[in-house]
């Protein structure tokens, strides 16, 4: 979460008026994150979260929001859209689609252990299978399309090595062919600051779904692996709480390896992006891409087939 477009008091009062909250009485920009302008507002004695999308679509903005409301009537713990009164999930705030949510409780983790991933993993599977009957979700879009898309743009603006690599990758994965995999609405972007604990461990809150779409139900387990498995045991003990309530099929077990790859990529690249295209913002969190771009390097050296 970053801040890109700066909200006046008076104008937030006004917005948030139909909602019948009570007062306005502080609100202040959340620095972290790389694609929308986000806000803790203080209103009626609660606290909420209030994100204005800075490139989103209006139809893309309607499928993340009712996602949202989708699976928080389903029991996952994501944040829930405040509707106007007459129905909508979000207005125009700024010159921006705004929408305003409850906040949850808990905070991230810098250093998660295996209990983490172990609940991670559960609570991914309950997620995927949650939105198994969302109605006629969009694609991902991060999706292998956009990734040969933005990565061959890119490539020329690269340095020789990084390019090399880079090119490397297109070509295997555009090699590849997942189409026969389960799919479903995936997340495709639970990192560690993606996820709220409670201090007795846990797991509060799954935010973020501005990269959600259709697409391979292993790509979602891939991106959090990459993320959230780099002490021993940590792997093992995500797969297994997943396996439990959505067993994986042998077609997954074998793409696996080639998988981890592709979420890599994906996050190499949008990082690469920001660097190279960065778009201006007061408070704007840019993070490194060799994270992802070395991640991928490993995983292309030392592949690693699931857990037992």
């Amino acid at each position: 979460m970053s801040v890109y477009t700066k909200v006046g008091r008076d104008e937030l009062a006004a917005w948030l008026l139909p909602l019948g909250l009570g007062d306005l009485i502080d609100y202040a920009g959340i620095a972290a994150g790389m694609q929308n302008s986000n806000y803790f507002v203080v209103a009626g004695g609660r606290r909420w979260v209030l994100t204005l999308f800075e490139t989103l679509a209006p139809q893309q903005l309607d499928f993340y929001l009712a996602l949202q409301k989708h699976l928080a009537t389903r029991g996952i713990p994501c944040p829930h859209p405040q509707a106007a009164p007459d129905g909508r999930l979000w207005r125009p705030l700024a010159g921006k689609p705004a929408a305003l949510f409850n906040c949850l409780p808990g905070a991230g983790v810098d250093t998660p252990t295996e209990t983490h991933c172990r609940r991670l993993g559960a609570m991914l599977a309950r997620l995927h299978l949650a939105a198994a009957d969302f109605p006629v979700p969009l694609p991902n879009p991060c999706g292998h399309e956009w990734r040969e898309r933005t990565g061959r743009a890119l490539a020329p603006l690269l340095a020789v090595d990084e390019r090399g690599r880079l090119l490397a990758e297109l070509d295997f994965q555009a090699a590849l062919d997942y189409a026969g995999l389960p799919h479903g609405v995936i997340h495709a972007d639970l990192f560690r600051d993606n996820v709220l604990w409670l201090p007795d461990g846990q797991l509060s809150g799954v935010l973020d779904f501005y990269f959600s779409g259709a697409d391979s139900l292993l790509f979602d387990l891939a991106v959090v692996a990459n993320d959230w498995c780099t002490a021993p045991g940590q792997l093992a003990a995500l797969i297994a709480a997943y396996r439990e309530l959505r067993p994986l099929t042998a077609g997954e077990e074998a793409a696996w390896p080639a998988m981890r790859r592709a979420a890599a990529l994906r996050f190499w690249l949008l990082r690469l992006e920001v660097r190279h295209h960065p778009r201006p913002g007061s408070v704007v969190t840019i993070k490194d891409p060799e994270h992802f771009g070395g991640l991928l390097q490993r995983l292309c050296l030392a592949p690693e087939g699931l857990p037992r």
